[in-house]
Parts: C-alpha cells; structure tokens; sequence
C-alpha cells in the first residue's frame, strides 16, 4: 500500500483534500518499478469509491515555465492526480471553496521524478506549477474533460494568496507564463465574478 499525508499551510493548517501520495517503489541494480496507478488503493486512500478519471495530459517545461494558477467551474470542475516523471516542480493547490474553513489558503509540495510522489488535488482546488529543473515533464488524470468555457485562471503571485514559490535560484523576473496567465484573474476578482466553488 502506498504512503500518504494531508499537507499543511505555510501557518501549519491543514487543508482537507488534497493529498500527498508516496508509492511504493521496488529499486535495485537494474532500476525500478512501481504501481503509478492502481483504482483500488487510491479509492482507498482518498476514501472514496466513485473516481473515475477520464483524461490524461502530458505537458513539458523548461526551467522557469509557471502554469497556472488554472480550475474549471461546476459542472466540469476537475480533480487531479499529478506525477512528474522527468525533472522536478513545485506543485501547488489553492482552496477556492467558499464554505471551506481554509478558503482562499494554498499548499505546495515539490514533486519530482527522483521522489516519484504525486499529489492528489480534488475538485473545488485551483492548480499551478513552478519548473525547477532544466526540463521538467508533468503527467496527470483528471476526473473531467477540458472545458474552455468553464476554465477559469488565477493570478499566479496574487498578493491576497501570497503564494512562496520557491523562486530564489530562477529570479522572478525569469518567471515564464503564457498570454492566458498574464491576463489571469487576482483571487478577489474571481470571488466577485462568483467564479468560485
């Protein structure tokens, strides 16, 4: 059975959802092997029985390529499950849950191939990620199709998120983003726009 843990905010809450998953991973002279995927250990970790993924993406970025922060509105909201297979990202998750207790609070974990960890992000959740290595490449289920028209964009260093990307060795002014992420909403936009959960 796999490895697990809820994360926490930078202020130590936990936010109820999104999950660390730790695979158990078979190593030796010949290199390794592990289960990426298995329906049941995973119904079993998130205590639910009803996931059903039905998209696989694959993206590649270079050192300094942000993405996100992105979500999809009901009734296409998306949950993710993210592995990096070559290099490594910062990974984070933002509560856009308005009845939730830590609403408008993010994590972040830093997953990478050599950890071979994924991260579990439910519905209700906008996503984003910081390459940190020369090239990094991302794979990830989700539970909804692609919906442009319910697609939704935050705001990468919105200051009310106060997200610490972990940018000290890139330099922020190298921090590379797409036109759709340039004109990205800030978080209270989107929560009057209603464009929340």
């Amino acid at each position: 059975m796999d490895n697990f843990e809820s994360l926490r905010t930078v202020n130590g809450e936990e936010i109820v959802g999104p999950i660390l998953i730790q695979p158990k991973v078979f190593e030796d002279e010949r290199g390794f092997f592990y289960e990426s995927w298995n329906k049941k250990n995973f119904n079993k970790i998130i205590n639910k029985s009803n996931i059903d993924f039905v998209q696989d993406n694959h993206s590649k970025s270079s050192l300094g390529v942000l993405r996100g922060l992105h979500y999809q509105l009901s009734p296409a909201e998306q949950g993710k499950l993210i592995r990096c297979t070559s290099g490594v990202i910062y990974d984070v998750a933002v509560d856009m849950r308005k009845s939730s207790s830590t609403f408008g609070k993010w994590v972040g974990t830093e997953i990478s191939s050599e950890n071979k960890q994924q991260f579990w992000i439910p519905e209700g959740f906008a996503h984003g990620f910081l390459t940190l290595s020369n090239f990094a490449e991302v794979q990830y289920k989700t539970t909804n199709y692609w919906d442009p028209n319910l697609e939704r964009s935050i705001k990468w260093n919105d200051t009310n998120l106060n997200i610490l990307w972990p940018t000290k060795n890139i330099g922020e002014e190298n921090i590379k983003i797409n036109l759709k992420d340039s004109n990205a909403f800030s978080f209270e936009e989107a929560l009057s726009n209603g464009d929340i959960f």
